[in-house]
């Protein structure tokens, strides 16, 4: 779990200033945990500008397009907290899940945070939560499977 999820990965309690803001933040995170190259971070605003990342329950999942999964190095999240929330094409979003995937590991990775956030109370718990120890419990699922 440390691997895919550690614990510096979880900011909670910050403020952005718009989507494409908070998705900075996010392709910051992912290189300050050298999950990925620096060319990173712009793809995940490229793949904004041509699919939206925002799931429901409050969540979006930053990531980079297809093409880049050569830049990432290891599969690792990033959580962030918004708890102010995020204008989002009209939807508000409190948490984005960073997410850096080599190979086909992304499609393991979201299957697991899909099964999570399935359970609006397991939502609500990410959403609100002050403590990065209980966020990284909640998501103790994703990464087993890789």
């Amino acid at each position: 779990m440390a691997e895919v999820l550690p614990l510096e990965g979880i900011r909670l309690g910050l403020t952005a200033t718009d989507k494409w803001d908070a998705i900075r933040q996010c392709g910051a995170v992912l290189l300050e945990l050298d999950a990925v190259e620096a060319g990173y971070p712009a793809t995940m605003l490229e793949r904004e500008k041509s699919v939206s990342t925002f799931i429901g329950e409050g969540v979006a999942i930053p990531h980079g397009t297809d093409e880049s999964r050569a830049l990432v190095k290891n599969t690792t999240l990033g959580v962030l907290q918004f708890p102010s929330g995020v204008d989002w094409d009209g939807q508000t979003v409190n948490i984005c899940v960073a997410i850096a995937a080599k190979g086909n590991e992304h499609v393991a990775v979201l299957s697991a945070l899909a099964q999570i956030l399935m359970d609006p109370a397991q939502a609500e718990q990410l959403r609100t939560s002050s403590d990065p120890e209980a966020v990284r419990a909640l998501l103790e699922s994703i990464g087993k499977d890789l």
